[in-house]
């Protein structure tokens, strides 16, 4: 019955995507913590992951109720909760209770005209990162020889970043980290597929398809959404060469936010139309 409404099968999934896309990047993102824990093992403790998640989904019911007083959409809480209990490792359940909760508050408390400036697992993972080295970890395992694994997440997210209208970011970054690993490979004469491979790991994935990609942070105009992700390249590229393991994190950080308050200042804080559920963490 619905399948004639719309007319051919093509229109029908068409109009489903669309109207469902919210519950596309959750999935997605589980699908990517699936296939690097089935093949790789890549978290610690299932608990740990089940507490940055639900740390997420729970601060942001509350935040949202108290700051804004209005109830909100958990697929971007269920993102953040899920790639903080990917991307940090620990011993103890404390770090991932303490990220959650502050890539959460990030989202309101460091707010200019009414939008957050930081994507919010970027912002907790880069502050546990950089404040707590004796108890946290960041993830970094590659997906190794596993193509078939890393292939089906790459099509499957340049799909997803395609539908919300984020493909140029995510290409040109990518762009300009196979070029910037060149140029890194003659300065330190490493190999360059060694300065490639990152790109093949669960972490690089969920840095790729979700946090430099989040249109609530992204600015406002296609061009300045490129001329950002290569300044972020440029910068993750010179932490690299200062021996930064966590230079992509710690470039996002740096940049973003910077970018967004410039393009807030500089134009009024029209709400951005988007999909719903697009890619944010």
């Amino acid at each position: 019955m619905q399948q004639q409404e719309y007319g051919s099968p093509r229109n029908f999934i068409s109009e489903w995507t669309r109207k469902n896309f919210q519950y596309i990047p959750p999935a997605f993102i589980t699908l990517i913590l699936l296939t690097g824990q089935v093949t790789f093992g890549i978290l610690d403790s299932y608990v740990n992951l089940i507490v940055a998640i639900v740390t997420s989904v729970v601060g942001e019911v509350v935040l949202a109720r108290l700051v804004l007083g209005t109830r909100k959409n958990l697929a971007s809480a269920y993102i953040t909760g899920i790639s903080v209990g990917i991307l940090i490792r620990s011993n103890v359940i404390w770090p991932y209770f303490v990220t959650a909760l502050l890539s959460i508050m990030s989202k309101y408390v460091l707010r200019y005209k009414g939008r957050h400036l930081w994507n919010p697992s970027n912002f907790g993972v880069s502050w546990m990162l950089a404040l707590s080295t004796m108890n946290v970890a960041g993830l970094s395992m590659q997906w190794g020889s596993n193509l078939a694994a890393m292939s089906v997440i790459w099509i499957l997210g340049l799909i997803i970043v395609n539908r919300a209208k984020r493909l140029h970011v995510t290409v040109t970054y990518v762009a300009s980290f196979v070029i910037l690993a060149y140029i890194r490979c003659l300065i330190t004469g490493d190999a360059f597929l060694a300065e490639l491979s990152p790109l093949t790991g669960p972490m690089y994935q969920l840095f790729i398809f979700f946090m430099i990609t989040d249109p609530p942070t992204s600015v406002s105009t296609k061009k300045g959404r490129i001329i950002v992700v290569i300044l972020v390249a440029v910068v993750e590229f010179v932490l690299r060469l200062n021996h930064s393991i966590y230079a992509p994190f710690y470039a996002l950080c740096m940049v973003g936010p910077v970018a967004k308050f410039i393009d807030l200042k500089m134009n009024s804080p029209k709400e951005q139309l988007k999909p719903a559920g697009a890619m944010g963490s």
